[in-house]
């Protein structure tokens, strides 16, 4: 296997793993995606800074209103005061909306490169890649593990400065006005660090369980709408129903149940303690009241800053499970990242130039995992405008070859050369745009069936996008649909037939006008009445093209210019039909077991 091949990195296969609270690696990582948004998040945390201090500024007026303007009878003082008050729960009004919207945009922009990146990433990656990484997962990737970092960067991280800062801000407020009753109310605090502590342990089970059961939940329906036919075909509804109620939808119900209870008792514990902080403080500070040892306003500015104070503590202990879950998030965001693509450009590769067609294989060997090689010492030559069919058993290496043509993978000795030119030596995207492949498992993507078409040449205009449709037969069905060209095809191509996305299929290989034609088992899906409308137009699908067919039917191979049939990686027998059935070897067994069926 290539270098390359040898640097994969094993993706995580447990989603619901829970990372560390830090991670430094994942943080610098982190740090390099947030630097372009500098300005934006050095100004949420100024306008952080502001409405904290104006937060903060609010008991201290209260205080100054009632010792200053309601004891001394100065209604002056009260104005001030109250005015003042106005003032700085505006500017706390404004900063805190400007800090939203400003770490809105700015954590957005993050996600925006971020999945960006991921999707372009992700389209670079052969293969081989996507053989090994279910796309469930790699979805997950994409959609749930950056989610959860646009919920870290547009509010945790600036929340938990915040709270942290408040927390300070508040300690030196509180200490400023009466040590005294600062002292007692530190006096819950261990209170509150048990049952943190005893929370957060507990969460993390908790929020693991949850996310599992949600997972399975989410893979139990996907499965099931996606195999619906089967379901229905084997009557199997009423015994998956009671799987999903009393199995799966249960333990989603029962993690979500055991979250709500741990939240139903640790907000209503911090309340309590908070409570009691300022039952403790009325009661002492009460009585220094009636004392004359304080007074009224420096009570109750402290009351107040006691219900801000327990606040952060309860955000910051909430926010432990947030960074948990976003080092676990981001280190698999950055495993995708850093995995390298099997198949590369080389280093100044050329553009590939007009292909003629001529293609040779030279003792070419190939392996998907070492010590299994798929092919071995494979050589043929195809001339221009030849057709050349591959045929076989099932695991013999037919799609295999072709797909080296393709580059969709690299061979791993001898090379495969188009007009002289080694296909590792051009770039991918100037050798496929000269390629048209037809798969057996036709995708059609969301659109029109004319944007299905045009695909592979999305310039072409609405007359040739007809006339490749009527090429293969499509036209007629094409024109009976709703809308013509212009019918919505939904996902997958949902509304069509499998004959009709076939024949589809064909229509964009043939608008793309390649210079190579790769079939594989492109008519083995379809009717007898559709295939006789494909063969019809293979005609002019083959004419002046390079072709590979992979077929089991006889019908599409009778007249190729060379059979190669291969067994075991390697080709056996090659001449043409007439020639192999004298021969009365693999290629006459081949075509007296399967073939002689019409």
């Amino acid at each position: 296997m290539s270098q390359v091949a040898a640097k994969r990195i094993n993706l995580h296969t447990d989603d619901e793993v829970l990372g560390k609270a830090y991670d430094a690696r994942v943080a610098q990582r982190l740090l390099s995606y947030l630097a372009p948004q500098r300005r934006a998040i050095s100004l949420a945390m100024a306008l952080m800074v502001v409405g904290t201090l104006a937060d903060l500024a609010g008991p201290y007026l209260i205080k100054v209103a009632i010792d200053g303007g309601v004891a001394t009878g100065n209604v002056t003082v009260l104005w001030l005061a109250t005015l003042g008050y106005l003032i700085v729960n505006g500017a706390w009004w404004f900063a805190t909306r400007g800090r939203i919207r400003t770490m809105a945009i700015a954590g957005q922009s993050i996600i925006f490169a971020l999945r960006a990146e991921l999707f372009d990433h992700l389209q670079q990656l052969a293969l081989g890649f996507y053989a090994r990484h279910s796309v469930g997962r790699l979805i997950s990737r994409v959609v749930n593990d950056v989610g959860v970092m646009r919920e870290f960067v547009t509010w945790a991280l600036v929340a938990v400065a915040r709270d942290a800062l408040h927390l300070v801000g508040l300690v030196v407020a509180m200490v400023v006005l009466d040590w005294r009753l600062s002292l007692l109310t530190f006096l819950v605090l261990p209170l509150m660090g048990v049952a943190t502590a005893v929370w957060r342990s507990r969460a993390r089970e908790a929020y693991r369980w949850t996310r599992r059961s949600q997972s399975r939940v989410t893979g139990t329906l996907s499965e099931n709408i996606a195999g619906v036919r089967v379901v229905q075909s084997f009557s199997r509804e009423e015994r998956n129903t009671r799987h999903f109620a009393g199995d799966i939808n249960r333990d989603n119900f029962d993690a979500n149940v055991a979250s709500a209870r741990l939240s139903s008792a640790f907000f209503p514990t911090v309340d309590f303690i908070g409570s009691l902080a300022v039952g403790l403080v009325v009661w002492i500070g009460g009585t220094q009241v009636l004392g004359g040892g304080l007074t009224a306003g420096v009570l109750v500015a402290f009351v107040l800053y006691i219900d801000q104070f327990f606040n952060p503590i309860r955000d910051l202990a909430q926010r432990y499970n947030t960074f948990q879950s976003t080092m676990a998030a981001g280190e698999r965001i950055f495993e995708v990242l850093d995995t390298e693509a099997e198949v590369v450009d080389v280093p100044g590769a050329n553009e590939m130039p007009h292909i003629e067609g001529h293609v040779m294989y030279e003792s070419v060997s190939f392996a998907y995992e070492d010590g299994v090689p798929v092919l071995s010492d494979v050589s043929f030559e195809v001339q221009p405008g030849q057709m050349v069919a591959l045929v076989g058993e099932t695991g013999a290496g037919k799609s295999t070859l072709v797909k080296l043509l393709a580059r969709f993978y690299d061979a791993t000795g001898g090379r495969v050369r188009i007009d002289g030119i080694d296909v590792r030596e051009v770039t991918q995207r100037s050798l496929r745009r000269q390629l048209g492949v037809v798969l057996q498992e036709t995708f059609l993507f969301s659109g029109t069936v004319a944007d299905n078409i045009r695909f592979g040449r999305v310039d072409a205009t609405d007359a040739e996008v007809v006339a490749a449709a009527q090429s293969v037969g499509a036209h007629e069905f094409i024109s009976k649909m709703p809308n013509g060209y212009d019918t919505e095809v939904e996902e997958g191509g949902a509304i069509l037939s499998v004959g009709q996305r076939q024949l589809i299929s064909f229509a964009r290989a043939l608008l793309a006008d390649p210079r190579i034609l790769i079939l594989d088992e492109a008519t083995s899906s379809v009717d007898t009445q559709t295939e006789k409308k494909i063969q019809a137009a293979m005609a002019t699908l083959l004419e002046g093209r390079t072709a590979f067919v992979i077929a089991h039917r006889l019908s599409t191979i009778v007249k190729a210019d060379l059979i190669l049939v291969i067994d075991g990686g390697q080709v056996v027998e090659r001449g043409t039909h007439h020639e192999l059935l004298a021969q009365r070897g693999r290629y006459y067994d081949l075509y007296t077991m399967a073939f002689e069926e019409r």
